[in-house]
């Protein structure tokens, strides 16, 4: 499998899980309705492992903009594979945000929550401070990327590797697994302003999808937000990537 298609089809699943258990928290008549925050948090672990297991042994399983850009500003991905991997996402996580409408259609049809319809698809902040929520996502996507180099083989990225520019994280089963715990936590501690997208894709490519897609009752997609959870994770993991180098 090609490494776009693998980030492709990661992605998809991180979203398709991810997404699908927000939806199953907050519509309507779900067998799930209520869970709370701690059902979504551990949900959203369980899809970045699902999605990393997919992906990992052909792409690294970035499945996250923001790990592209940081594998980019380590220089371990050529620019050309950056952008194919960052269409990729994009594309997954689209596909994936359609499917948990598709799968959930009836119950969007019984809720009449327009603000928890849009939370199925992407994130906001609970409170609407737009330079607050931009430092959370620097800092959330901050604690996802540097304990992810902490990690991974330390030859990988020390530079040590056959192909200096390999964008394989090198994790291994029990890697994705430690990711997966990591979104969990950073969720559970971090996620309770803004929701913690720390994932351009996995929040714009779904949002987008709300745009598209005859919602019944939705509201605007909020496009006035929108760039808080593509900016702040980019700039995270520009910090964390500059911070590696700095101390590795």
């Amino acid at each position: 499998m090609s490494p776009f298609v693998a980030e492709f089809i990661g992605t998809m699943m991180l979203i398709l899980f991810g997404n699908g258990v927000v939806a199953n928290v907050v519509l309507a008549r779900t067998k799930g309705h209520g869970g709370g925050w701690i059902v979504i948090t551990a949900g959203w672990g369980i899809a970045v492992f699902v999605g990393a297991f997919c992906a990992g042994d052909f792409s690294g399983a970035h499945i996250n903009p923001a790990v592209t850009v940081a594998m980019l500003l380590a220089e371990k991905i050529p620019v050309m594979a950056a952008l194919s991997y960052l269409v990729a996402q994009m594309a997954g996580a689209m596909t994936g945000g359609a499917l948990v409408y598709l799968f959930y259609r009836e119950h969007f049809g019984l809720s009449e929550d327009a603000d928890a319809k849009l939370a199925c698809f992407c994130t906001a902040p609970n409170v609407r401070k737009l330079p607050q929520a931009l430092f959370c996502e620097v800092v959330g996507t901050f604690a996802l990327i540097l304990p992810i180099f902490l990690i991974v083989t330390p030859s990988l990225m020390m530079g040590e590797t056959p192909a200096d520019t390999d964008p394989r994280l090198g994790l291994g089963s029990l890697g994705y697994l430690t990711v997966a715990l990591l979104v969990f936590g950073i969720g559970l501690s971090l996620g309770g302003t803004t929701g913690y997208a720390i994932n351009p894709a996995r929040d714009l490519g779904p949002r987008i999808v709300h745009a598209l897609l005859p919602v019944p009752g939705k509201r605007d997609s909020d496009w006035s937000y929108a760039w808080v959870p593509v900016v702040g994770p980019v700039i995270g993991a520009a910090l964390a990537a500059l911070t590696y180098r700095l101390i590795a």
